[in-house]
């Protein structure tokens, strides 16, 4: 089994390979309270169904990545950290064994959907892209008091910081094909909600934008275009 047929749990939590236990704890706080019964918001955009199954992947990465013992071998598998090789043949193979298990199932037993396993990308920026730009004073306010951010204002605000659709594409690991559906708004080509307001969060937070204001906000306007087709 390849290294990137396992979904990548630091991705999922939203924190660093390096991250320490309390901000793995905090990444799990945030992650999951995101898609909890507490934030009505997302509810009524994803509905209940997508929204379990990030809690439930949520909780899957959380149980690997606050054991360390779990956290070491998964860092094995997926290469992490390590500066030399050592693990014997035999025991990669165990780990990848178990790790495709994992792969397979969430916790207490439960499966995940097919369609589930092969579209949840939880994709987080690299911190070493950074953005050089002539800064604009009334662009930069304009942007600031955006209380809506449509597709165009996202295209405006990449441009603006001189970020090709190409880099943009590297930047969030989201095809340039996506990202293009998500500046033009094209409802019909895009994935099921929940992957979209992933694909905003990232494209938001490599534009240094607030990306839980972006996300929630693109997404209600998208629930209101599905309303008026």
């Amino acid at each position: 089994m390849k290294e990137s047929h396992i979904k990548n749990y630091y991705e999922i939590l939203e924190i660093n390979y390096d991250a320490t236990h309390d901000q793995v704890y905090a990444g799990y706080l945030k992650t999951k309270n995101a898609y909890s019964e507490d934030n009505p918001a997302i509810y009524s955009l994803m509905g209940q169904d997508e929204c379990q199954q990030m809690i439930q992947l949520i909780d899957e990465a959380y149980s690997i990545i606050s054991d360390p013992t779990k956290r070491q071998r998964y860092d094995q598998v997926k290469g992490l950290g390590a500066k030399e090789d050592t693990t014997s043949s035999l025991e990669t193979k165990h780990i990848e064994n178990d790790f495709e298990t994992l792969s397979n199932n969430i916790v207490n037993d439960k499966i995940i959907p097919q369609s589930t396993k092969k579209n949840i990308t939880k994709i987080v920026a690299s911190s070493k892209y950074s953005l050089s730009y002539e800064v604009n004073i009334e662009f930069e306010d304009e942007i600031e008091k955006a209380s809506e951010y449509s597709g165009s204002l996202l295209q405006q605000i990449r441009e603006y910081k001189q970020v090709d659709i190409q880099r943009m594409s590297e930047m969030t690991r989201v095809s340039k094909n996506y990202l293009l559906h998500i500046e033009n708004e094209s409802i019909e080509s895009l994935p099921a909600l929940v992957y979209v307001r992933g694909f905003v969060y990232q494209y938001a937070k490599c534009l240094k934008l607030n990306p839980e204001l972006v996300a929630t906000s693109y997404l209600f306007r998208l629930k209101k275009l599905k309303e008026q087709s």
